[in-house]
């Protein structure tokens, strides 16, 4: 039986360190295109006799989007994680990403199961072009194009209701000053509208203009207004793409004067942290845990997420700041350094320096006064003397 937590995390975005996950991707986006391709090459008399190697082609794909649904919807509770399993399910098949992914395959099946609404039935597989939309969530580039549209949605609808209240009042105005004239042309209301919309919002189709004097000079005022009105949400779209950008750029900008720095700890069968939940981790402030990486997965983790023996933490924490001089010096420990064989609380060290941490095997000790200086060993030592132990390589932090 497969990990379903795993299955759920491959066919999820994936991130650029789960090669499977992205393979997936660009393997669903692959037949997105083929399937669209198919339907497009369709339309041409030269595809003829290639129609059974496109219909292999399109069954194939629809496979793959069948089995994609099923797998999305029997992972649902690792979508909706605070929802029950029924509710998590029917969140996912109601939501408009699962409609798209049902829309996208249904309609090849419904000829099987109704023979006789065949023609009708392949009519609607041109839904599958809506395909087009789950690409947009790979990309963060297309995405703000939704993030534009939602801040600006107020500014975009108070322009639309103008535009509308413009359309309605041309429209009428039109059919005041031209029905009397052109009775068959501008019948009612609605006659005026159409005129008013092909006027507005393109440069006319010339089925329905006026002919009076009046008719037109009001033609040419509503043409006007029309060029300003349209320009307004262009306008407002336009602004939201350079405020979303500058944005992001200052975002940018302000990561990288606060850095934060990495850590991997790979826990033991006597870690004490082992068999813990993240929530019951007593990390100290500013200090947070990242992913955690077990067997080749890696995992987000979440308050419940429990902390098993081999598991790798990746821990972050924003980098050291100090206005004062704060350096690290590593020493290794040789057979004819004098502090071979020497205990710590022994050790002549300069003042403001403190030695914070002993690597000695691959293992990390905290070093107290009884601690003994071995051969091999390695030492960090704190220091604000810019001089002291200048033979050392320095570690900036």
């Amino acid at each position: 039986m497969p990990n379903k937590k795993r299955v759920f995390d491959i066919i999820q975005i994936g991130h650029d360190f789960d090669f499977i996950s992205r393979a997936f991707d660009f393997f669903i986006m692959g037949m997105v295109v083929i399937n669209l391709a198919i339907a497009i090459l369709e339309t041409f008399s030269f595809s003829e006799p290639w129609q059974p190697v496109m219909d292999g082609f399109e069954t194939f794909t629809v496979i793959c989007f069948t089995v994609e649904y099923l797998l999305r919807v029997w992972t649902a509770e690792y979508l909706y994680p605070k929802e029950t399993r029924g509710r998590a399910v029917w969140r996912y098949m109601t939501s408009f990403s699962g409609i798209i992914d049902l829309l996208s395959f249904l309609p090849f099946y419904l000829p099987v199961f109704f023979p006789a609404g065949v023609v009708a039935f392949r009519m609607l597989r041109i839904i599958r072009i809506f395909r087009l939309f789950r690409v947009n969530s790979y990309y963060d580039a297309l995405n703000v194009i939704g993030d534009v549209i939602n801040s600006k949605k107020d500014q975009l609808l108070s322009s639309i209701f103008i535009i509308l209240i413009l359309m309605t009042a041309s429209s009428l105005c039109m059919y005041s000053l031209e029905h009397d004239v052109q009775p068959d042309v501008f019948r009612n209301a609605f006659s005026g509208l159409w005129w008013s919309v092909s006027t507005l919002l393109t440069v006319g189709y010339g089925d329905i203009y006026p002919v009076t004097l009046a008719g037109r000079i009001f033609g040419i005022i509503i043409t006007f207004l029309g060029v300003g009105m349209v320009a307004i949400p262009t306008g407002i779209l336009s602004a939201g793409f350079v405020e979303q950008y500058t944005r992001v750029k200052s975002l940018n900008a302000y990561s990288e004067d606060n850095d934060i720095r990495f850590v991997r700890l790979e826990m033991t069968d006597n870690h004490p942290w082992s068999g813990k939940t993240v929530k019951d981790l007593p990390l100290p402030p500013g200090l947070i845990l990242a992913l955690i990486q077990r067997r080749g997965q890696v995992i987000v983790p979440h308050g419940d997420t429990d902390i098993l023996p081999a598991d790798h933490l990746i821990l972050g924490a924003e980098s050291f700041r100090d206005d004062a001089s704060l350096n690290l010096k590593e020493l290794t420990v040789r057979a004819d350094h004098p502090w071979n064989g020497a205990y710590i609380r022994d050790l002549d060290l300069p003042r403001l320096s403190l030695i914070v941490m002993v690597r000695r095997d691959k293992k990390t000790l905290i070093p107290n006064g009884s601690l003994k200086l071995l051969e091999g060993d390695t030492i960090l030592i704190y220091t604000k003397l810019k001089r002291a132990l200048s033979e050392a390589p320095t570690i900036e932090v």
